[in-house]
């Protein structure tokens, strides 16, 4: 089957109001107590993949007072949110929720458990009084495959029906599928689909992340890292230019987004953060070159192509940091184009940038992403310009291969098979944690 850029677009980049895997937890206990008869909970019980479980445990919550996990995710989900705003719920949070979730949370009326299986899963179960209803999300964040009342499939419900007819496992499965086959060439082909409406939506997403950005400058969020580059430059230990304006920017949105600023973001492949690295760098170095706001938007439509394809080798979620050798990735292809690079010019940043963060680990989402970000939106200027001046790594070193495509093929072996077991320790590690701060 063939996709359009369009399609690409369409499943890989929606708006996202707080970290992806807490908002996806939430959705799932919110959509089961959507059709519960009551709404006093007696327990709400969660089952998640690992990598859902690793990156909510210490994100900050958008719009609840500063409260952080996958528990309080579920028990906020089930108490306030509205599940038809989607990935976007926690909009819905008032005080009384928000307290409601809380006496859940003291009575240990919330359970989460972590399942062997990797893959994005969630499932959630909500007993209240004699009913139970549970909900199923798999592959998307916002993919419910299920809902049950009592044991009974619930087949009527807008939750299900107001998915994107084309955002499903199937479908997903298959644009994943038709982007391995693809080559860098047919990648960077897809940027001249780009019409009005898109480059339109892509605007959008540009607003939404300088949103965060300007936020995170304004109030010092999370690390602080964006406000602490501005002190820099100000006192003349930082010099503005492409990489330090890229870095500026990605982390100052990152600081506000890990912090929980009730500002959603512009998503890539299915993360929040990725599109903060897809979009961001690409954005802050236009004022330092000749060029026109259609070519910039070009350039983040072609980081978005990337992104997807790096993702679907990958894995949506893996031990290997995604914004970091996927967005990072885009990033860098976006930039080498942005700068009047071509095809061969894309293809050496995108080597350059892998060979550079591959072994960026993902230990979860928190505040400390501000730092990967940071990094990977330097690396991207600093591996797209390297590659314009014909500076590009050998396909003898390491990983990398005779080419972008061999060579990120090679990432998602890493990805799959050689992260497996160092995925297993991670999460063990910040378990142990969590049980010695209890």
């Amino acid at each position: 089957m063939n996709f359009t850029v369009k399609d690409i677009l369409q499943m890989e980049v929606t708006l996202a109001l707080g970290c992806t895997e807490p908002v996806a937890v939430a959705l799932g206990t919110a959509a089961a107590a959507s059709i519960l008869p009551e709404k006093q909970f007696d327990s709400i019980e969660v089952l998640v993949d690992p990598n859902i479980y690793k990156n909510g445990m210490a994100v900050t919550i958008p719009n609840s007072g500063g409260l952080a996990g996958i528990n309080t995710a579920a028990a906020l989900g089930a108490c306030g949110c509205d599940p038809l705003l989607g990935l976007e719920l926690f909009e819905s949070l008032n005080e009384e929720s928000v307290q409601q979730a809380r006496d859940l949370l003291k009575a240990k009326a919330v359970t989460v458990k972590v399942r062997e299986e990797r893959g994005l899963y969630i499932a959630a179960r909500i007993v209240s009084g004699d009913s139970m209803a549970e909900c199923t999300i798999v592959d998307l964040h916002n993919n419910i495959v299920s809902l049950k009342l009592d044991g009974n499939e619930v087949t009527d419900s807008p939750l299900i029906a107001t998915l994107p007819e084309n955002a499903g496992k199937n479908k997903l499965a298959e644009l994943e599928e038709w982007l391995r086959q693809l080559s860098l060439n047919d990648l960077y082909d897809l940027v001249d689909e780009l019409d009005e409406e898109d480059l339109a939506f892509l605007q959008e997403g540009v607003e939404h992340n300088l949103r965060l950005a300007e936020y995170g400058l304004k109030h010092g969020s999370g690390l602080g890292i964006g406000k602490g580059i501005d002190r820099l430059l100000k006192q003349k230990l930082l010099v503005n230019d492409m990489a330090t304006s890229a870095r500026r920017l990605t982390s100052a949105a990152a600081d506000a987004r890990m912090s929980g600023a009730k500002l959603p973001a512009m998503s890539s492949a299915g993360s929040g953060n990725h599109g903060l690295t897809a979009i961001l760098p690409i954005w802050a170095i236009k004022d330092f070159i000749d060029t026109d706001e259609e070519t910039v938007l070009k350039a983040i439509g072609l980081s978005h192509i990337i992104t997807g394809y790096v993702k679907a080798h990958t894995g949506r979620l893996s031990a290997v940091c995604g914004c970091s050798v996927a967005a990072g990735a885009g990033a860098t292809a976006g930039i080498a184009y942005l700068v009047g690079g071509d095809a061969n010019h894309i293809a050496g940043a995108i080597k350059n940038i892998l060979e550079d963060l591959a072994g960026v680990i993902c230990d979860g989402a928190k505040a400390g992403c501000a730092i990967k970000l940071n990094t990977a939106a330097g690396a991207a200027v600093q591996a797209a310009l390297f590659s314009l001046q014909g500076i590009n790594v050998k396909d003898t070193d390491g990983i990398i291969g005779t080419s972008p495509e061999s060579t990120i093929r090679n990432m998602g072996t890493l990805s799959h098979e050689g992260m497996s077991a160092a995925d297993k320790t991670i999460l063990q590690i910040m378990i142990d944690k969590e049980k010695n701060r209890a």
